[in-house]
């Protein structure tokens, strides 16, 4: 870990940096490439440009979970606040642009800190640096890190209120049991009596879900395959982006939106010293997006140690934001 002095940066009043090493990276890949369906864990989505191409999805028409989560956090900010209580310092887990979290500040008593954990550097300090101009009463210390390991908070965080904040249905990206083990971590990372907001997408009609994952402008197409950029830049890989498809369906066994990069022909993939064969047809599976009905969620946080508090849904009950407090 490098700890940055708040000096250095200006506006903020410090910087970790315990990012994902190249290391990292390339043994996860090969280790996916290796499997029976190949697979590629979603975080690393999350360089600086899949990051800009992902604020892009959030404002397209068709991927209505952002403007519903932010229209619930301003709708229902006074009763967030009162559970959070004044003086609390917000974690948020993979914060993206902070557009959010700066809703929840707003509506927060006093907040002391805000740390933005998030895997993506560059992404991480831009938009940290906005956000702590916006609110100048707040200390903000990003953390660059991959929320899914171990973590500790920063010394400024030691003690005090907190509250975790996991917007975007996030939560949705790790199958149950996995979720169930985030949650768990999250509580231990937060301490028991502490609240967690979470934003779950809820399950509903296919072809709004399927039409969320591929737009008609083809820019979650252009995220997913920036996967297979990011790995030819970053890890030397012998590979053709444009020799693969996106792919996004729902997989109503599973509840959830599974998506591919489905290999337009017989071809090679050579990263890492390791070569990986595919016919044409065969995918890699980058990302699941499980859906929940509220009380699905409930049940699930509950048995990782969470006592759900309060949930709010959109009038279409498209989404849903719930106030969970540690055991």
């Amino acid at each position: 870990m490098a700890a940055v002095p708040a000096a250095s940066l200006g506006e903020l009043a410090g910087f970790e940096d315990r990012g994902v090493a190249e290391a990292d990276f390339l043994a996860e890949v090969v280790q996916g490439l290796q499997q029976p369906q190949k697979r590629i864990p979603p975080k690393f989505f999350y360089d600086a440009a899949g990051s800009r191409l992902f604020d892009q999805i959030c404002v397209l028409d068709e991927y209505y979970p952002t403007r519903t989560e932010i229209a619930l956090l301003q709708r229902h900010g006074g009763e967030i606040a009162d559970l959070a209580g004044a003086g609390a310092d917000l974690i948020e887990f993979g914060s993206g642009s902070n557009v959010k979290a700066g809703v929840v500040l707003a509506a927060l008593e006093r907040p002391r800190c805000y740390v933005p954990i998030d895997i993506s550097r560059e992404h991480l300090l831009t938009s940290s640096r906005e956000l702590a101009a916006a609110h100048p009463q707040v200390a903000v210390i990003p953390v660059c890190a991959d929320y899914t390991r171990p973590l500790t908070l920063p010394a400024a965080c030691a003690d005090g209120a907190r509250l975790g904040f996991f917007p975007g249905s996030s939560i949705g990206n790790f199958r149950p049991a996995d979720a169930a083990g985030f949650l768990r971590g999250a509580a231990g990372l937060l301490g028991g009596g502490q609240g967690l907001l979470i934003g779950v997408d809820r399950k509903k009609d296919i072809a709004r879900l399927e039409a969320a994952y591929d737009d008609a402008r083809g820019v979650t197409a252009a995220f997913n395959r920036n996967l297979l950029v990011r790995m030819k830049r970053e890890l030397g890989a012998d590979v053709d982006p444009g020799a693969f498809r996106h792919h996004a369906l729902y997989n109503g066994d599973r509840g959830c939106i599974e998506m591919h990069l489905v290999s337009e022909r017989t071809q090679t993939i050579s990263v890492g010293g390791h070569d990986f064969h595919f016919s044409a047809g065969e995918s890699i599976h980058t990302e699941d997006s499980f859906k929940y009905t509220p009380d699905e969620f409930a049940g699930l946080a509950a048995q990782a140690g969470w006592c759900p508090q309060r949930h709010w849904s959109d009038i279409e009950e498209l989404f849903s934001l719930h106030y969970l407090t540690a055991a």
